[in-house]
């Protein structure tokens, strides 16, 4: 009997702990007015608590990280029926279901503080299964979700975004509040603003500027709305919120969850701030003590300091000085700057802070060298910011200013497989590219001997095949967007190996848009004043008509293919006892093929080392996207279903080799005097496959 008692009592002791539990989980009530000596957080990635009690999600010492804080405690949000509250139950009744979403209201106060003009990303408050979002990516993910998952129903998550980062595939511009619901893709989201009733309109907010603002997050959980509102911190919460949603939270949230916020960065130096932080299940959130919070530090330029240190007597000759340092001074930094040029605002960069990221464009910073001119590594001095600076030459002709706003256009294309370019810079005959820098460099330095100055061959890194064919999957998804995702169509015109760069991960990023033209979709093609591109690359067609089109940038991707299958250079020098001349990758590729030995056309650095499919394919592509006749060549969107296996290369489509002429016949066929400069056999130069034929804008 006592024993049973025991048993009886253990129970109830148990059953007791059960019951706190759970009411622990439905009555969640905090408050954080600072984070100092703050308990129940859990922190990952590059998240931190500085000195004065701020919540740190990102700093600026990782590119491409991310930084999580969440509650420690799970929160429950649905309830069953029986167990919510009348009203509850009545509206979920209504909705033929036993599950109810409970109400719940949230309110954070926080800063995004960027060192740089460019905006970098931004971030969210998010409600998750988990602690730490596992696989989460930075850069636009926010750290939330990844390629992967992105858009799949079963994450389960529902986040507030805080966006400063336009992504053409999911935003609508790069200053505005978004809920999205298992995806980057936002349910609803609008420009950051916030009602007043001074004058009953809205005013805009910009969410990078660096100052503190409030947002509050509250969802009724019998009338099924959420409703987000965003306001400055010294102003009282609107009445009219910024985003409203109808919508059954009951589907996306489960039992439990975990709350917190997520961030991320890219190459921009970003810092996301969390001042305080308070929420409630089933009530309105505590209200924020504003005079408490800790201030965050805000980037300022440092005044430069003057020693002025001349006698009286000599104020005279000091003037005279200065105004000869500066007269110096300005001719060192002049630039050549327009009135038109003036809408382009932080898409121009001063000569001057180019000149000290280079060091004075000084030899040792040369990492890119060719018929363009030369490529420089350097580091923006007010952002210390890593970037690649390439100088052209131009002429101040009356084209230079659709060169310019085109060039401003390519640097609002966002794609994983793209530099990033940054912007411009003119000087009086010079116009200077800034780029995002690749510490891996090209490509063609791993396909590649390069011959030193002494004359020697040096050794190059090899690359294996799984790493190739990724290669080629991501420059063909670039190339994908430029052609047909981005809301103009963007022609290369400069596709080749050394133009892909890699960055620290070896991810192939397609650069150099020097060449690069602009046109509206649904035109067929693009007229040029000249031949330009790479010899070895260039369409046949470009040597008769000079249009350049999507089918030519096909070309020379083709091309690109068989220099990756075979580690061959597209052009090579041949000196026999006739004389010398020259052979060209795809005729030999073509010669192989339509001899049955493929196969032998593959880099012999392999050796049997990749997948026979994959490079069958590989070489079949490079001939079909090569043929003469631009008719024949498939789309680049084609080219990605292939090798992504969505779609089989079939025997039949092979057929159309059957009728694609060699260089040396397309080539005669269509005599022009630029053939004659390009492949003349006499002219060894115009061989080398890493210089472009550059022509000014016109």
């Amino acid at each position: 009997m006592f024993f049973n008692f025991c048993k009886i009592l253990l129970l109830l002791v148990h059953l007791g702990v059960l019951l706190k539990f759970a009411s622990g989980l439905q009555n969640v009530d905090f408050i954080y007015n600072g984070f100092k000596d703050a308990e129940n957080l859990v922190l990952d990635g590059m998240a931190d608590i500085t000195p004065k009690g701020l919540l740190r999600l990102t700093h600026i010492e990782t590119k491409y990280a991310v930084g999580h804080a969440f509650y420690s405690n799970p929160v429950q949000f649905r309830m069953n029926n029986t167990n919510s509250s009348a009203a509850a139950g009545a509206a979920a009744a209504a909705k033929g279901n036993n599950i109810s979403t409970v109400s719940f209201s949230t309110t954070f106060i926080f800063a995004i503080v960027s060192e740089s003009e460019i905006n970098g990303q931004g971030m969210a408050f998010v409600i998750a299964p988990t602690r730490g979002l596992p696989g989460g990516l930075a850069n636009q993910y926010l750290g939330i979700f990844n390629d992967t998952n992105n858009g799949n129903p079963e994450n389960h998550i529902l986040a507030i975004e805080i966006d400063t980062n336009r992504n053409v595939e999911y935003d609508v511009d790069n200053n505005h509040i978004g809920i999205d619901i298992n995806g980057l893709k936002s349910v609803k989201a609008k420009f950051a603003r916030y009602y007043t009733d001074d004058d009953g309109g809205y005013r805009n907010l910009s969410l990078s500027s660096g100052e503190p603002m409030q947002i509050w997050v509250d969802y009724d959980g019998v009338k099924t709305q959420l409703n987000v509102t965003i306001a400055p911190i010294h102003k009282e919460k609107p009445d009219v919120p910024l985003l409203s949603l109808s919508q059954d939270l009951s589907d996306v949230l489960l039992d439990t969850m975990y709350i917190g916020f997520s961030s991320s960065t890219q190459t921009v130096k970003t810092f996301h701030y969390v001042h305080g932080w308070s929420f409630k299940v089933n009530g309105k959130a505590q209200d924020l003590h504003v005079p408490s919070l800790p201030d965050h530090p805000r980037t300022f330029k440092k005044p430069e300091k003057i020693a002025l240190s001349v006698l009286i007597p000599l104020v005279g000759l000091a003037l005279i000085a200065a105004a000869l340092i500066l007269y110096v001074w300005k001719k060192k930094y002049a630039e050549l700057i327009e009135d038109w040029e003036e809408i382009y605002g932080t898409h121009r960069f001063a000569y001057k802070d180019l000149y000290k990221a280079t060091n004075g464009f000084g030899e040792k910073d040369v990492i890119g060298n060719g018929a363009f001119g030369k490529v420089y590594k350097g580091v923006l001095p007010s952002t210390k910011l890593q970037v690649a600076i390439k100088k052209v030459s131009h002429d101040s002709t009356r084209g230079m200013q659709q060169f310019i706003a085109e060039i401003v256009s390519i640097g609002k294309l966002r794609h994983r497989n793209l530099v990033q370019l940054y912007g411009y810079c003119r000087r009086k005959g010079e116009l200077l590219l800034v780029y995002d820098y690749m510490p891996n460099g090209s490509l063609d330095n791993f396909l590649f001997r390069r011959r030193s100055q002494n004359g020697s061959t040096t050794a190059r890194t090899m690359l294996d095949w799984c790493r190739r064919f990724q290669i080629i999957k991501g420059v063909a998804s670039g190339l994908v967007y430029l052609h047909e995702e981005w809301e103009k169509v963007v022609i290369h015109r400069d596709i080749k190996s050394s133009n892909v760069l890699l960055d620290n991960e070896m991810n192939p990023r397609l650069g150099d848009f020097g060449l690069a033209m602009l046109f509206d979709h649904g035109t067929c093609d693009a007229p040029t004043s000249r031949v330009v591109g790479t010899p070895g690359y260039l369409a046949p067609e470009m040597t008769k008509s000079g249009m350049a089109s999507t089918s030519t940038d096909v070309y020379a991707f083709g091309v690109f293919l068989l220099e990756v299958a075979t580690g061959k250079r597209p052009v090579e020098l041949k000196t026999a006892l006739t004389g010398e001349g020259l052979i060209y990758l795809v005729d030999w590729a073509l010669s192989n093929w339509r001899n049955g030995t493929m196969l032998e056309t593959a880099d012999r650095n392999l050796g049997s080392e990749y997948v026979v499919e994959q490079m069958e394919l590989t070489l079949r592509l490079g001939l079909l996207c090569t043929h003469t006749d631009p008719e024949r060549r498939p789309s680049m969107r084609r080219v990605m279903q292939y090798l992504s296996g969505d779609l089989t290369l079939k025997q039949t489509d092979l057929s159309a080799l059957e009728t694609s002429d060699t260089l040396n016949q397309a080539f005669t066929r269509r005599p022009c005097p630029e053939d004659q400069h390009l492949f003349s056999t006499g002219n060894t130069r115009s061989a080398t496959p890493n210089e472009s034929v550059l022509s000014s804008p016109v």
